[in-house]
């Protein structure tokens, strides 16, 4: 450790080698273990059609005129109804479905707003804040 330190010159000049000396002894035995993480996936938290309009809510006031990004939303929602289930009300593949909402592409309105329809979703319009 106090060779990886020292080769590696992680260290600054406010710490001396007594520093580097007990931070080897206090390191030896210890295994340094890996942090494992999960991918997040929000489709496994969105449970009530109330929890879907909020995240599509947000996600309409972060796009900034980012369709892709919309479409992509559109698909976590969807996911977490069931795919087969939206595709069918929508009037669409499963495959077509899961393309126009990859966030890999725009769809186009028609699209949109069948999803929205599948969904249980309206969108709305208000006047923007100057």
């Amino acid at each position: 450790f106090l060779g990886f330190i020292l080769k590696c010159g992680a260290f600054n000049s406010e710490l001396n080698i007594s520093s580097l000396w007990f931070l080897s002894m206090f390191c030896v035995g210890k295994s340094m273990t890996k942090t494992v993480t999960t991918r997040y996936d929000v489709a496994e938290h969105l449970r009530t059609p109330e929890e879907m309009a909020a995240y599509l809510e947000a996600c309409l006031e972060e796009a900034d005129g980012d369709a892709a990004f919309i479409a992509k939303a559109l698909g976590d929602i969807a996911r977490a109804k069931g795919m087969s289930q939206v595709a069918r009300d929508a009037g669409l593949s499963r495959e077509s479905l899961y393309k126009a909402l990859s966030g890999d592409r725009s769809p186009g309105f028609d699209t949109i707003l069948k999803v929205v329809a599948a969904l249980g979703l309206k969108l709305h319009a208000e006047a923007a804040r100057g």
